[in-house]
């Protein structure tokens, strides 16, 4: 695992927005076990999960005590994007989700990587995932859009749905220093309109956010579905306050 910063050389905002991120896709992950279409996708998705919840890990520690900070605060205690904890919805949806976020951590980290921040030697490690939960998700963007008609038609519905989501990546993060937040969202939108163009998609024409969306899970403001998430990911540990096993 890689070692973790001192405290005092950490910006804890920026740990806990990158920390929440990962956290919560990573449980949006796990909750198809059992439920993926094939076995394979099973063991993919699964595998997804848990680079994700590595990445989590370290991030949260860096932060404080990983496990308070991920099954006892409320929910407007986190500052994860709302993109991230949208549902899985059908397989359509959670590979949209996927594509959009596995480009942009992609590209975050390759620049966070590059740099000499507390973030680097993190990013060094993670941008490897990345580049493999970037690989995944296109790969299925193609597949799906590009296959049966009734998969184009939820490929090209997901991808409707979540990109009102997408805008609030490029807010700038509190913490994170020496990042073009709109270099990064050109890149970004480049990409996915290469991926989205291949795929025989249309690239939505809608708003990237709303009014009230810009920014509003870095602070704290989260969408309905997600605070029955948080409920069920902190159920154990709430019920069994100080358990070791």
């Amino acid at each position: 695992m890689t070692t973790t910063p001192p405290a005092d050389t950490v910006p804890t905002a920026a740990a806990l927005a990158l920390g929440d991120d990962a956290l919560v896709l990573s449980h949006r992950l796990g909750e198809w076990a059992g439920h993926a279409p094939v076995l394979e996708e099973e063991v993919a998705l699964a595998n997804i999960a848990l680079d994700l919840l590595g990445q989590a890990r370290v991030l949260l520690s860096m932060a404080g005590d990983e496990d308070e900070l991920a099954f006892l605060r409320e929910e407007r205690a986190f500052r994860n994007l709302q993109l991230v904890e949208q549902p899985g919805g059908d397989f359509a949806h959670t590979i949209a989700r996927q594509l959009y976020f596995s480009v942009y951590q992609h590209l975050l980290y390759d620049r966070l990587a590059s740099g000499d921040g507390p973030f680097a030697p993190l990013a060094g490690k993670a941008v490897k995932e990345a580049a493999y939960h970037r690989d995944h998700a296109e790969q299925w963007t193609l597949r799906l859009g590009d296959g049966t008609d009734e998969s184009h038609t939820r490929m090209q519905r997901a991808v409707d749905a979540l990109w009102r989501f997408t805008g609030e990546m490029f807010q700038p993060v509190e913490g994170i220093d020496g990042i073009d937040w709109p270099g990064l969202e050109s890149a970004w939108r480049e990409a996915v309109e290469y991926v989205l163009g291949r795929a025989t998609l249309t690239v939505p024409d809608g708003p990237r956010s709303g009014a009230w969306r810009a920014g509003a899970g870095r602070q704290g403001l989260h969408t309905e579905p997600f605070g029955r998430m948080l409920a069920e990911m902190q159920h154990l540990h709430r019920s069994h306050p100080g358990a070791t096993w």
